[in-house]
């Protein structure tokens, strides 16, 4: 995978925490923090956590835990620490997930959301947080399922590729081409984690404002960076292609189902 599609640098960031998080990432934030909170952790990690809507769920969750959370993109957590403030349980931290700059046996739990089909060596990086994660610890995170279990990327996808002839852009099969079961769970397995579990979870979304929902998928997202350089078209004809396309696609109720992957997998105590 190419890193370009790992970049969430520029004004991507706040498109991203105003477009797509209420719609696609703070219901699946609000799952996976309570399963972070059912463990009890002292001391959590979490990855690419991207402008902090998982963080402050975890912080709300976890007022004694000690959370450190990264992500490839400084710009990604400057939003997030806009949007946080201070708090004393929290320290960020530029970092990548298949070299994590952390200690051996360090954290008792290791959250992602969405963030591991971006990492272009699972394996890699499976490994690395095997390797930070404390004996006993168990790192949970999702990854979306596929373009028909998630019909608002289909759509997305679909619409910006009818606007080009030729190699259409990619982002979009890279966050949704990563939900094989069985090779996730193998690929846990390889790096020696334990107990692993995996569970599909269906959410049904109303789109609140269409607008800002298709600014997010045409900005809040790497693909702005290929519609730009290309510059067959404005971005803006684009998003207004997308809004038409969400309302044919979800109707006057505008409701959309999400479907997601969830691991859970520790290491041995």
């Amino acid at each position: 995978m190419s890193k370009q599609f790992a970049q969430f640098t520029g004004d991507i960031p706040e498109n991203y925490h105003r477009g797509l998080g209420p719609h696609l990432f703070m219901d699946y934030g609000r799952d996976i923090a309570r399963r972070a909170a059912a463990l009890q952790p002292r001391r959590l990690l979490e990855l690419a956590a991207g402008t902090g809507i998982v963080t402050q769920l975890l912080r709300d969750a976890l007022a004694d835990t000690q959370i450190t959370a990264t992500d490839l993109n400084p710009a990604m957590l400057d939003v997030a620490r806009r949007n946080l403030g201070d708090a004393a349980n929290i320290r960020w931290q530029p970092a990548d997930a298949m070299a994590l700059p952390f200690d051996d046996n360090v954290f008792d739990a290791v959250v992602c959301q969405f963030g591991v089909m971006f990492f272009p060596d699972k394996d890699l990086a499976y490994r690395e947080v095997y390797r930070t994660l404390a004996p006993g610890g168990r790192y949970l995170f999702n990854a979306w399922d596929s373009f028909e279990h998630n019909p608002f990327a289909r759509v997305a996808h679909e619409t910006i590729s009818g606007f080009f002839s030729a190699e259409p852009p990619g982002f979009y099969h890279v966050p949704f081409s990563y939900h094989r079961v069985d090779e996730i769970a193998a690929s846990l397995a390889a790096a020696a984690f334990t107990d692993v579990a995996m569970e599909v979870v269906t959410i049904d979304k109303e789109i609140s404002r269409i607008d800002d929902f298709s600014r997010g998928l045409v900005y809040g997202n790497p693909v702005i960076d290929e519609i730009r350089n290309r510059a067959d078209v404005a971005p803006d004809v684009v998003m207004a292609a997308i809004s038409a396309a969400l309302h044919r696609e979800f109707g006057a109720e505008r409701r959309m189902s999400l479907q997601a992957i969830v691991a859970s997998a520790a290491k041995p105590a």
